[in-house]
């Protein structure tokens, strides 16, 4: 007989990332998968891509009691008629609706995946009521999932859950990556409708444009490395977004600057990765940045911050680089791989071998099963 397992995400944007084809495995394993989420045309086309029931409901991402309240009203009401036999909650306010739910109503497996630090860069009674928040969804939770090294040693150190609920999915990531998407390809039409000249060297970057990313302190680094080189891009993959805004004056220079390249959201990266030669990732908090793996996967050098999940993601020296968050070190990163090329292919093709051996979602998907689900 399946077991029914609920899955619960605050936003379909995330889905494919978190999920994708793992669904099709899950049920492969004689799993019944539910998703909840907040309503929309993403969830829908999701679900009914691969055949799973869904549930429409309100889960925001800011602390709102009158909606959590009714979110978390409508879960239990859900869990009481489905009798799921697991519950895996999915960020903060997903696990922590998730959570709440099942112990509530006595489901014996409630999984919650940490998907990073969210209180790491808060300060004041914000943090204290997110460390807070976060203890009572370890609480509640029977196993913890964290989806890299650094995230489970900083929620060991901060003590918000009993250490034998901590699992690691071997290396990190929740879903790990399908590596035969990520493959070279011709580049001159995608350079060509960016307006991008076959000499230049290309920087990119994948990811919400916001200061929690280090897109000001790319923008300082860019302006310097701009001084050096005249045939380079930065390329700039991603939407801007309102929650933790950019400055209206970096947002402006993004927009107006001849030599980057904005593209605002895109359904699908890997034409953008073709014509990156080197990638980066100056972010100031991750949980574990699937970005950098799509890059390595590509063959593409990183560059990449010391911060909780962005550690994890690359091997010093061989894969990519470390850069403190500040535009004068950012810079000299840039042209460190600039100005070695040599360095920069070996780099890339180390990435794509470790990566595979790695972060090949069967991989991560074999750690599931074992870790995760009950033989």
């Amino acid at each position: 007989m399946k077991k029914k397992v609920l899955q619960v995400v605050n936003i379909p944007f995330v889905l494919p990332y978190y999920f994708g084809d793992q669904i099709e495995f899950l049920k492969d394993i004689d799993l019944d998968i539910t998703i909840a989420c907040s309503p929309g045309a993403e969830l829908d086309r999701f679900c009914d891509k691969y055949q799973i029931q869904k549930e429409g409901i309100d889960i925001v991402r800011k602390i709102d009691p009158i909606t959590d309240l009714s979110s978390l009203i409508k879960l239990i009401k859900l869990i009481k008629k489905e009798k799921f036999d697991y519950v895996i909650g999915h960020t903060p306010k997903g696990g922590l609706l998730a959570m709440l739910a099942a112990r509530l109503t006595g489901v014996k497996h409630r999984i919650y995946f940490r998907h990073g630090i969210v209180y790491e860069t808060s300060k004041g009674f914000k943090r204290k009521l997110m460390v807070a928040l976060e203890k009572v969804t370890s609480m509640c939770a029977t196993k913890i999932v964290s989806v890299s090294k650094s995230v489970l040693l900083y929620s060991q150190n901060a003590g918000v859950n009993r250490p034998e609920k901590n699992i690691l999915l071997n290396q990190g990531t929740c879903n790990g990556i399908d590596f035969k998407r990520f493959k070279k390809q011709n580049t001159s039409s995608i350079k060509e409708s960016l307006n991008i000249n076959a000499e230049d060297r290309v920087i990119g970057f994948v990811g919400r444009l916001v200061n929690d990313k280090g897109i000001e302190e790319l923008i300082d680094g860019w302006k310097i490395v701009k001084k050096h080189f005249t045939n380079v891009k930065l390329l700039l993959v991603g939407p801007f977004e309102e929650r933790d805004a950019l400055q209206h004056s970096i947002r402006d220079y993004i927009l107006t600057e001849p030599s980057i390249v904005f593209t605002d959201f895109v359904e699908n990266t890997v034409p953008y990765y073709n014509i990156m030669d080197i990638f980066i990732l100056p972010s100031y908090r991750e949980g574990f940045p699937t970005v950098v793996l799509e890059a390595s996967a590509m063959e593409i050098p990183v560059i990449t911050t010391r911060s909780t999940g962005c550690i994890d993601s690359i091997v010093e020296n061989q894969t990519g680089i470390f850069t403190a968050i500040s535009g004068n070190d950012i810079s000299k990163k840039i042209l460190y791989y600039l100005e070695n090329e040599n360095i920069r292919k070996k780099h890339g093709r180390t990435g794509r071998q470790w990566v595979e051996q790695n972060f090949d979602q069967y991989v991560v998907w074999d750690a599931i099963k074992t870790n995760v689900f009950d033989k």
